[in-house]
């Protein structure tokens, strides 16, 4: 295999594509603790910092869950089950990518690094709570709820509510529309003996469960806007945020496979959008 091919296994072993969802939420947070923008030099860091983790976290977990992906037709063309990636080169890329992202929190402040074990530790763990737990959903929104948490320590390295009220938007937002991905999977889940919320309760009962961490979601959104004191243009963002959600539900109802891959597509503009309601609601008065 030529350098570009790996280069592309590599990307599609993390899926490269789905940064979005996480990305924008540490720039979120990192102009919300400036309320304005952040320096150049924070903003780079702040970025391998979130590839760093992100590609730690995807790698892992499509190692751990190997021995599921290879069974499971859905997730059969991924580079570990089709052998474009090898277990020890992967291995290998993870550790690569955990000390990047050490490294950028070292060049943000003391107290990143000091918290950056933390992350870590959690990917890991997450990778995990689907053979003991349905509520491994809200794990991984915990995980990539962190994000914002992270982008307001980059600037202003101590305790804020802010930060923890968009964190939990996010936890809600990701369990959300993690529920209804698994919808995908809830034969092959009972079958192999995994736990998600779809396949424990079926799915109208586990689709409830999502509408009901997507109104979460927008109350602590609205939450961070009074504790931010944020201006019409966040309100707007989050208007046409709530707009596709509630389409998305309408959408994922069915629960046929076709419909929720188109569900879970919904979801990679509302973190641009909220990135810009940030922005707007900082600086439109």
């Amino acid at each position: 295999m030529d350098a570009a091919a790996r280069f592309r296994a590599f990307c599609r072993l993390v899926r490269i594509e789905h940064s979005i969802f996480a990305l924008p939420f540490a720039y979120s947070g990192a102009f919300l603790a400036r309320n304005g923008l952040p320096s150049a030099e924070i903003l780079l860091a702040l970025t391998i910092a979130m590839v760093g983790i992100r590609s730690f976290a995807m790698g892992v977990n499509r190692i751990l869950d190997l021995p599921f992906d290879g069974k499971n037709p859905r997730t059969a063309n991924r580079p570990l089950v089709t052998g474009e990636i090898t277990v020890r080169q992967a291995w290998i890329f993870c550790g690569v990518m955990g000390a990047v992202f050490i490294a950028a929190c070292a060049a943000l402040n003391s107290l990143c690094l000091a918290l950056s074990p933390l992350p870590l530790i959690l990917a890991v763990f997450y990778s995990y709570t689907k053979r003991f737990t349905w509520l491994c959903h809200f794990v991984l929104g915990a995980v990539i709820g962190l994000a914002p948490v992270a982008g307001w320590l980059s600037v202003s390295p101590a305790y804020a509510l802010p930060p923890l009220l968009l964190g939990l938007g996010v936890t809600f937002w990701i369990a959300g529309f993690d529920i209804l991905y698994a919808g995908m999977d809830i034969s092959f889940d009972r079958e192999q003996g995994l736990f998600s919320l779809p396949a424990r309760f079926g799915p109208e009962t586990a689709f409830a469960l999502a509408a009901f961490s997507h109104v979460n979601t927008i109350l602590f959104l609205l939450l961070t806007a009074l504790a931010c004191s944020l201006s019409f243009g966040w309100h707007l963002c989050l208007a046409l945020s709530a707009a596709i959600l509630f389409r998305e539900h309408r959408i994922a109802k069915t629960a046929s496979p076709d419909r929720l891959r188109l569900a879970f597509a919904m979801n990679g503009p509302i973190s641009l959008l909220l990135l810009l309601g940030t922005i707007l609601g900082i600086f439109w008065p």
